[in-house]
């Protein structure tokens, strides 16, 4: 065998021995949720805003979710009619943390923030959130394009899907004027 062809065998072998596995390589900060603001808003992000939520937004946001999003409130930046949202969903056992810009009720960026589960992260990457670009929401809180699934991440697609759909209805709600007390 040549060393070559050595190296590349050695190398997996080393991470096993050593305990580690590409899922728990995976697993981590890849942006803090500031950073991403930060970064959204070209360095100069506007104050953090509050969306309350009131009963007729709590019962949109559980058919969305499927469940009670557990909070009283919402932190949202707003400029020149964009939203940014932090938002979190389980995938399977551990919340995802995403940031998603909605732009005039499109969305324009998604970006998986923090990741805690042993698997599905593949959804981190653009080939995955870049999908969701320009996508909006039609009738029952759908999205009004599809969004190709990952074999073996379907509760981290699902997830990531969920928090696409529930930042466009949110930006909907703020932009309406509903927000208001």
């Amino acid at each position: 065998m040549n060393m070559k062809y050595n190296r590349w065998i050695c190398i997996p072998l080393l991470w096993i021995a050593a305990g580690i596995s590409t899922n728990s390589l995976a697993k981590g900060v890849y942006q803090e949720p500031q950073e991403f603001i930060h970064e959204v808003f070209a360095g100069n992000p506007p104050p953090a805003s509050r969306l309350w939520i009131r009963k007729d937004l709590e019962q949109e946001i559980n058919t969305i979710l499927g469940h009670d999003l557990g909070v009283l409130r919402l932190h949202y930046w707003a400029r020149d009619g964009r939203t940014a949202w932090i938002l979190e969903e389980i995938g399977k056992e551990r919340p995802i943390t995403t940031g998603v810009v909605v732009n005039q009720g499109r969305i324009e960026l998604v970006r998986i923030l923090i990741f805690r589960e042993s698997r599905g992260w593949e959804v981190r990457y653009p080939f995955f959130t870049d999908q969701f670009n320009d996508a909006g929401l039609v009738s029952e809180h759908k999205l009004d394009k599809s969004i190709d699934g990952i074999s073996g991440a379907t509760l981290s697609v699902n997830a990531v899907t969920k928090l696409a759909r529930l930042a466009l209805l949110l930006h909907g709600y703020i932009e309406n004027g509903e927000d208001k007390s």
